[in-house]
């Protein structure tokens, strides 16, 4: 992962990826811009740093967005691992797709009423309580120009978690409007994969509808509620292209989904893992185990029990001067750290596991028996032969 560990909040790690720095200067510098329009007579010191407190709040909104996804989907079991967010805002990593239409609906639908929620208490945290009949949303600029810092900051605030709750509503899968209409069809025709299927050709056409509009803005259209130029235009642009590609690779996911099911990890485990004693150097694991085989992953036993995985990647990160002199035990991942899945397990689950985590294979164990090998390019290679098949 790029970026950075932000820290826990409920016990859900966040993390910021370096492409969040991107947006977070972008909205600061054009918030400073904005002040300095509406707010002339203050310092430029005092427009930049009311830009930078208001872009942090903003960024805390769209993490409380997340969050409430994070905390219904684990009060639902179904546990959230982390929180990351990067340029087009927050993604909660839910380990596993909801398993009920209500289920995918409850835990979508709280996201986008969190950030109306917080708008409706930022807009009248601004105005002391006033009712805008939605003046501070239709015409931001104008309204700030009225109020001191902190009220500005609180109108802004309000507008945009607004808009940003009204945006996710869109039907563009796998916006949080797109899931909404998804756990709807899904209800109505009882079928995951259909139901994905048309949610994502939703999806796919919202997204085109950014990229066309994006592409007039820049030669000079003004669209409703985006505006026109250049910029604005080319980030529509890329939203859109953004949109386009998640969603077919968001089908693309339940198809993989769909298709490895109903199928053990034990049909699919490699059964013959090779073992290598401990005091093997990485030499002869490379000279006499790996150059002209398949193998690739090796257990590594120390009297006669299993303690270790050492695999070519581990062996790669050594230079090959100190190849030789290096035992596999100094370069295994040991037993205790090796992540584990049982021979009656759903490939669907450990496959979800294997990218989630970013690890190539998975020790198959029944009971404390070493019985298999997961690896992720045999799922990859089984995938490909379906497709071909199918």
């Amino acid at each position: 992962m790029s970026g950075f560990r932000l820290g826990k909040f409920f016990g859900i790690n966040v993390h910021i990826d370096w492409s969040w720095l991107l947006i977070f200067t972008l909205v600061t510098w054009s918030l400073a811009s904005t002040f300095r329009q509406v707010h002339p007579e203050w310092t430029s010191f005092n427009q930049l740093a009311l830009a930078l407190v208001a872009a942090l709040l903003f960024f805390l909104s769209v993490l409380a967005h997340e969050i409430a996804h994070s905390l219904v989907a684990n009060a639902r079991g179904h546990p959230v691992r982390s929180i990351t967010m990067f340029l087009f805002g927050g993604v909660s990593n839910i380990q596993k797709e909801p398993t009920t239409p209500w289920n995918e609906f409850i835990i979508t639908i709280v996201g986008p009423l969190t950030s109306l929620i917080l708008g409706g208490l930022f807009l009248s945290l601004g105005t002391g309580g006033a009712i805008l009949n939605g003046l501070a949303v239709s015409n931001p600029l104008g309204t700030l120009s009225r109020f001191g810092p902190l009220n500005t900051i609180f109108i802004w605030l309000g507008s945009v978690n607004i808009l940003l709750g009204f945006f996710n509503l869109i039907p563009g899968f796998p916006l949080d409007g797109g899931r909404v209409l998804r756990s709807i069809l899904w209800g109505i025709t009882h079928d995951l994969v259909k139901a994905t299927r048309w949610a994502s050709w939703v999806g796919q056409f919202v997204a085109w509808l950014l990229i066309v509009s994006g592409i007039s803005m820049i030669f000079g259209t003004t669209i409703p509620f985006l505006g026109s130029g250049v910029f604005n235009g080319m980030w529509i642009v890329f939203m859109g292209w953004f949109l386009q590609n998640a969603a077919s690779q968001s089908y693309r996911r339940i198809l993989v989904q769909d298709i490895l099911e109903d199928v053990p990890v034990k049909r699919m485990m490699l059964t013959d893992v090779p073992a290598i004693p401990g005091n093997m150097s990485a030499e002869t694991l490379v000279n006499n185990h790996i150059v002209g085989s398949d193998n690739r992953e090796f257990i590594v036993s120390e009297n006669e029990e299993p303690v270790g995985l050492v695999t070519l990647d581990d062996v790669r990160k050594l230079s090959p001067e100190t190849r030789r002199e290096t035992p596999v035990r100094e370069i295994m991942t040991p037993s205790k750290k090796l992540e584990v899945v049982a021979p009656e397990a759903n490939v669907s689950e450990a496959f979800d596991r294997l990218q989630n985590q970013d690890i190539h294979q998975l020790l198959v164990m029944h009971g404390n028996k070493i019985v298999g090998l997961l690896r992720r390019k045999d799922i990859v290679r089984w995938l490909e032969l379906q497709s071909h098949a199918g």
